[in-house]
């Protein structure tokens, strides 16, 4: 299998996007890590990883916080051996116009989405550097390209990310390194499925594919920026968004 013998940490992936990105990684052969704030809910995930036939981890951790960076990547190496591929798919939203957004709600997002992945990548990528190889995904947004109303904090920090992606992705490609991130639109995950009827049926509209995207939509892109097939693919920008901005 293409990622037979690979070891996969996944941030924020006991559910939504994350979950659909492990189970995609394990069925390709890849033993996964699921990380997340919630410990029960990776637990359970990493039980369905188990089922396929794969090994897995939960390790409760957050992002934020620059010691649980090292403590996943510290345990996935204690446990599976090695950290080949890295996905940085943490994140929040804590939406508001500008002038009501409290400075506490614009700190919680850009530490979650942007320093999350800034200190996960810096603890991950040092056991690449010694391997020459490893594979770096990061979780963006259309609206880090696009911008978004109510969204000030959350386009910033997915922005941030992209800028961060390129960046990573020259300083470590002589080492066999690729760095890539994937920008999803409007997916239906457990932070879109509040929304009224009314409001997605708006949000289909504006998007030429006539449809919200899936977890799977998003994974399928991951996978391909895993494997070997995207060798010669880096510092770039995936958009997953039904076509919404072209």
């Amino acid at each position: 299998m293409e990622l037979s013998g690979k070891v996969a940490l996944v941030t924020g992936g006991a559910q939504g996007i994350g979950k659909a990105v492990g189970l995609m990684l394990a069925k390709n052969g890849s033993e996964v890590v699921i990380s997340d704030v919630n410990f029960e809910m990776a637990r359970s995930t990493a039980e369905e990883i188990e089922k396929i036939g794969r090994r897995a981890l939960a390790i409760e951790a957050n992002v934020a916080r620059f010691e649980d960076g090292e403590k996943m990547v510290r345990e996935t190496v204690e446990a599976l051996g090695r950290i080949d591929i890295l996905i940085n798919n943490a994140g929040i939203t804590r939406d508001g116009l500008m002038l009501r957004m409290s400075e506490e709600d614009w700190d919680l997002v850009l530490d979650v989405n942007l320093k999350g992945a800034f200190n996960c990548t810096k603890a991950a990528i040092r056991h690449m550097v010694r391997q020459r190889s490893g594979k770096i995904v990061n979780i963006a947004s259309v609206v880090g390209l696009m911008g978004n109303a109510g969204q000030a904090n959350y386009a910033a920090s997915k922005a941030g990310l992209i800028g961060f992606t390129k960046t990573v992705a020259r300083e470590f490609a002589s080492r066999g390194i690729t760095v890539n991130a994937v920008a999803p639109g409007y997916i239906d995950t457990p932070m879109t499925q509040g929304l009224p009827e009314n409001v997605k049926e708006e949000l289909k509209k504006l998007i030429p594919l006539d449809r919200l995207g899936t977890p799977e939509d998003v994974a399928k892109a991951v996978f391909f920026l895993v494997t070997s097939a995207s060798d010669y693919v880096t510092g770039q920008v995936l958009q997953v968004d039904g076509g919404l901005y072209m």
